[in-house]
Order: C-alpha cells, then structure tokens, then sequence
C-alpha cells in the first residue's frame, strides 16, 4: 500500500512525496479513512509510529479540497509542549508545501517579540493552530482568536497534557468551539482519566489501539549498578567511544542534575549542551538544531525531550537517573532505534533506586541485561 490508496488531493501527496514518505505506517493506515470519512477517533500510539502524519495528512487534504474561509480557524491541534507545536507546524509546511493552507504555531516564552508574531498571524487568520493550552487560552482570551468555525480538533499526546494539568485549559478552549465538528484524540497510553475525557468531547469515536507498551525490539537495553558517586565517570567513559557514539542523549531527573552533567562533561571535553525547562524559547530552538545537525555530540536533558521529539540516528540513550515511571523510562529510550535502525538504551541504577527498576522489569515482563553489578 502505498499514500495513492487514500485518495488524497494531489497537491498533499505531491508534499507526501517531496518528504520522502514512501508507505503508511499501521497508525496511518487505520487512522487516515476513518478521518476522511469525518468520524471523531480515539487512538492509542506511541511516539515514533508516524501519529502526526496519521491525522494531518487528512486534515490537509480535506483543507485543499474543500471551499473555506481562510481568515477563519479550521483546525485547532493542542499539544502540551512548545517543542511539540514547532515540529507538528514544520512538518505541516512540508505536507501542504504545495497548497496554499496556512498554519502557526502558539506557544508560550519570555519572549515578547514571538507573543506579538502570534498575535499578528491569529489576527491575520490561520486554517491551521498548533498550540500549547496556555498560551492559546491566554490569545483566546483576548478576543481576537476566531474559533467560531473550527471544523477539526485534535488533542495530541493527550495523555501527556492531563499529567501536566492542562485538563482545565482544554476544557476552557473546548468551551469556545462549536459542538458540530469532528474531534480526533491521541494518546500514548489509555489510562481511566484519558476515556473519561474522551467520553466528554467525542461522539460515537472510533477507536485504534496501536500502543505498544514494550520497547522496540532492536533496542539493546543494559543496566550498570553503579554507585551515584561513580555515574559521572562511567558516562564519560562511555562517551569517549566517540566512533561508537557519535550521538546521545543522557536523562537527568532534575535541571539542577542537567547542569551539573552539563557542566563536568566539558571539564571532561566532551561535546555537549543542555535542555531544560529554564532555557529560553529561542535557546531551546538552538539546541534542538544544533543537535539535528550533529554540532555537538550529547545532550543531556529532563523529560521535556522525552516524547514527542522525532530525531533520528541517536546511537545511545543513558538513563543517569531510573526514572520513577515505568512508562517514562519507555519514551526516553524510543528516542533511538528510530526508523528502523538500531541502537542502545543503558540505565545507571544506584543502590536506592533499585526498587524502581524492579517497577520497570516487572512493567516489561522480562529482566533488563546486567552489564555491571
């Protein structure tokens, strides 16, 4: 099967292949008919399945087929991070490349430059928003924002929002849209409170369960039990196998710890930067293309890069912390191994924090490899 199948206007599948997308991924298989034909869906997948393109690219295509307002807003997708919002709105750009569909990306900063940007486009119009539910709340707020015409919602990472608290807000934003229109939610997992919202804001919904609650098998995972003193060392040792990783990313619990890993790897001369939530839109920018473009060797960062983030050929992942949840630990690793390539997961595990690998052994039914004990 290959995107033709779907009947997409010609001017998506001519972005589709200018992207170098070849065939649809199980999530864009089941997903983009059930979308076309108009219906509210409920989806359940992972980060790295290809979700984004499973509801846009038929979003697009009904955009560059159908008669629209275009100072008026169609499609409205929440999304809990900035980050997340950039790279939705970026791979937009490539897909509608070759139709004139607009869109913007709305998330919140210090910076008041982008807040005055955000400001000028929603009153210009845009077909498309991706935002973070803060910030849109806060333009909506200001009256300028013309949701009256909304035709398509679309919660992404939904899960990920409700842990951050943004039930509230989305239901705030919710308020403002009008009741007939098609309404598509994406989740990563599908706890009680994740149906609980679906039941409130979908109608008669399909649903798709695609999650995958295991790490992709051509993951090598390992586990060093190592004392906290001695992680510092054992990562930079690691590091220094430079023609065997040539790109990283280490997961630090705290910023305080990210800093800190930041710091004492260049003592250590290793390339590295740092991402965590105290750093400047535009900083955060930086980063994130610096190390697309290989600029530097490793990032260390917090979870703000653990889901929704798709950057491909990272060789290794280090866990310098077990994090808490075992689903957690899932979304750091799949940052590698992506697009069907392999790569390395390893997690340092101090004495204290041995109970919660058992937490994660337990959660993926099987022992993770012992490389020091």
């Amino acid at each position: 099967m290959n995107f033709t199948y779907f009947n997409l206007h010609p001017s998506i599948l001519e972005g589709i292949e200018s992207m170098g997308y070849e065939k649809p991924t199980p999530i864009q298989e089941k997903a983009i008919p059930i979308i076309l034909k108009g219906d509210d869906l409920l989806a359940c997948a992972q980060t790295g399945t290809g979700k984004t393109a499973a509801f846009m690219l038929p979003l697009l295509s009904k955009l560059a087929a159908e008669e629209h307002d275009p100072m008026f807003v169609n499609t409205l997708v929440i999304v809990p991070t900035r980050e997340l919002a950039i790279q939705i709105d970026q791979q937009v750009e490539g897909f509608a490349y070759y139709s004139p569909v607009s869109s913007i990306a709305v998330y919140g900063g210090n910076d008041g430059s982008n807040w005055d940007r955000q400001r000028q486009a929603l009153e210009r119009g845009a077909e498309i928003i991706i935002a973070t539910p803060g910030r849109l709340l806060q333009h909506i707020q200001m009256g300028y924002v013309k949701l009256e015409r909304i035709q398509h919602l679309v919660l992404d990472e939904a899960d990920r929002m409700l842990d951050m608290g943004f039930y509230e807000d989305i239901m705030t934003i919710i308020s403002y849209l009008p009741e007939i229109r098609q309404t598509l939610m994406f989740s990563a997992t599908m706890p009680q409170n994740i149906r609980k919202l679906a039941k409130t804001i979908l109608k008669n919904p399909f649903e798709i369960n695609l999650a995958v609650s295991k790490p992709a098998e051509n993951i090598l995972q390992a586990v060093y039990h190592v004392s906290s003193t001695d992680k510092l060392n054992l990562l930079a040792s690691l590091l220094s196998k430079k023609d065997l990783v040539q790109s990283a990313i280490v997961f630090a619990s705290t910023k305080s710890e990210v800093k800190d890993i930041e710091r004492k790897l260049r003592g250590m001369d290793v390339s590295v930067m740092a991402m965590y939530s105290d750093l400047e839109q535009k900083q955060r920018e930086e980063v994130m293309r610096s190390f697309r473009n290989r600029k530097f060797q490793v990032l260390v960062a917090t979870d703000i890069v653990a889901r929704g983030i798709d950057i491909e050929d990272i060789d290794l992942i280090v866990n310098y912390d077990v994090p808490a949840d075992p689903e957690d630990y899932v979304h750091r690793i799949g940052r590698t191994a992506r697009a069907q390539s392999d790569g390395v997961a390893i997690t340092f595990v101090s004495p204290e924090q041995k109970r919660r690998l058992a937490t994660i052994e337990k959660f993926l039914g099987s022992k993770i490899f012992v490389v020091i004990r």
